[in-house]
């Protein structure tokens, strides 16, 4: 929506004044790729899909589209291959590809030796995204990958280092990435509009019926129906779920349940933590905090998960004078906040941030703003300063922006950097969790401690 003036007073007025207006937000902005060498615009770009559950299946159909909608994909790329280890969510991704000569394949590794596959998109639980990574890294093939980037600091750090030693393209699958008010938010952040920015906070609330509990589901988010233990034995690689996780029988609960258990993912802080900082990263590049305070238990959901229903995470930024409050819970969502919603707290004003709009009102007891507060120009508990989608080009899909990537070989919006500091930023507060105390993060080390 276009920002209506308000006696005489405009987000154009305020972000002009101080140097940095519409075409400079225009300039910040990911628009179309130059092409590159590596890729013509028109050359198809082929493409395989690993992991085809509940995220991959989304993935794939954006990707492919879906000719009978006449909904297109990406265009100029082609999924020719599909890969998981259980053997109808192939069918299912075959059925999903738009190519009836999709090659249906089983191992990983088969994916990687493919010399027409330039692409790999990966949507696997958590603790297998690092041999995935680093082999398709180390294969000549660029990534997009879902969050959260990996379970541990070692697996991130080695992740880091085959991205960065086979100079792969790779997307981190934080799709909030592609707003254009992030581009325009952090603009005027950079203004100083807000006044000294001390804190932040954010979070997700969540609330299923009872029986019908997060993460509970089966094979799509409300699927309940528990799928004959049988048929999943005989169509599952069990042995290739557990990877290098700690082996344990085979067990209906961990393979499609699998975020609830510690061995395979990192709980909330994987799942929701790692959405709320990405998003929050890209708005103030925050990086990782120093340290990190987290608590965490079972409130209600006692229904045999390890990983806590109710997670709330401290992060302190000293060198920035900032502190940053995330919490959640799976037990009550009214008059909650939506999965994107920050509030960047400034001396001078506050700016409530959704995943595609924001609004900045000021504090009563702003001397930088009083005489436009006396004058009416400024009043409070109505914003001054709104996102104005005119202003900033509309973005890229988030997997449109990987592709232009790959033919420009520029560095995506949630490229490895971006990724590792997500990755360590959730980590830390799972560290915390586990030993009870505030953890550091130790950037000459590169270790938490």
């Amino acid at each position: 929506m276009a920002s209506p003036k308000k006696d005489g007073v405009t987000r154009r007025t305020f972000i002009e004044s101080a140097t940095t207006g519409a075409a400079a937000i225009a300039a910040m902005t990911h628009g179309p790729a130059v092409w590159a060498a590596g890729y013509s615009p028109n050359e198809t770009i082929g493409i395989a899909h690993i992991g085809i559950g509940v995220r991959g299946g989304q993935l794939i159909v954006e990707t492919a589209g879906e000719p009978e909608k006449e909904r297109p994909g990406i265009p100029n790329t082609k999924v020719l291959t599909v890969c998981d280890i259980y053997n109808p969510h192939m069918e299912k991704a075959a059925k999903l590809s738009a190519n009836p000569d999709v090659k249906r394949v089983h191992n990983y590794e088969d994916v990687l030796a493919d010399k027409d596959i330039d692409a790999v998109v990966v949507a696997v639980p958590d603790h297998s995204h690092s041999p995935i990574v680093i082999a398709a890294a180390n294969a000549g093939k660029d990534i997009y990958i879902e969050k959260c980037w990996s379970r541990t600091v070692p697996e991130v750090k080695a992740m880091y280092k085959a991205i960065k030693e086979n100079n792969t393209v790779m997307q981190l699958g934080h799709d909030s990435r592609d707003s254009a008010a992030i581009i325009q938010a952090r603009e005027v952040i950079k203004t100083g509009v807000l006044g000294p920015i001390t804190f932040v906070r954010t979070g997700i609330f969540r609330n299923r019926p009872l029986g019908k509990d997060e993460w509970r589901w089966y094979g799509w988010y409300s699927d309940f129906d528990r799928p004959d233990e049988t048929m999943v034995r005989e169509n599952l690689d069990w042995d290739r779920f557990i990877g290098s996780a700690p082996y344990h029988p085979f067990s209906m609960e961990r393979f499609w349940h699998w975020r609830c258990y510690w061995d395979y993912g990192t709980g909330i802080a994987g799942d929701l933590l790692s959405h709320s900082f990405d998003f929050t990263n890209a708005v103030l590049e925050l990086g990782i905090p120093h340290s990190c305070s987290c608590s965490g238990q079972n409130n209600l959901l006692k229904d045999g998960r390890e990983a806590p229903d109710t997670w709330n995470t401290l992060y302190e930024y000293p060198d920035k004078n900032l502190s940053l409050v995330w919490t959640s819970t799976f037990n009550s969502m009214a008059e909650a906040p939506g999965p994107f919603d920050v509030d960047i707290r400034g001396k001078d004003a506050l700016m409530k941030m959704a995943e595609n709009d924001f609004a900045v009102y000021v504090e009563e007891v702003s001397n930088k703003y009083r005489d436009k507060i006396d004058s009416g120009k400024i009043k409070t508990g109505e914003p001054f300063i709104k996102f104005d989608p005119k202003e900033t080009p509309e973005q890229p899909s988030h997997m449109q922006d990987f592709f232009n990537c790959m033919r420009s070989r520029k560095k995506p919006k949630d490229n490895e950097d971006e990724a590792f500091a997500e990755a360590i930023t959730c980590i830390m507060s799972v560290e915390s969790y586990f030993k009870k105390r505030t953890v550091y993060w130790d950037a000459e080390r590169q270790e938490i401690v």
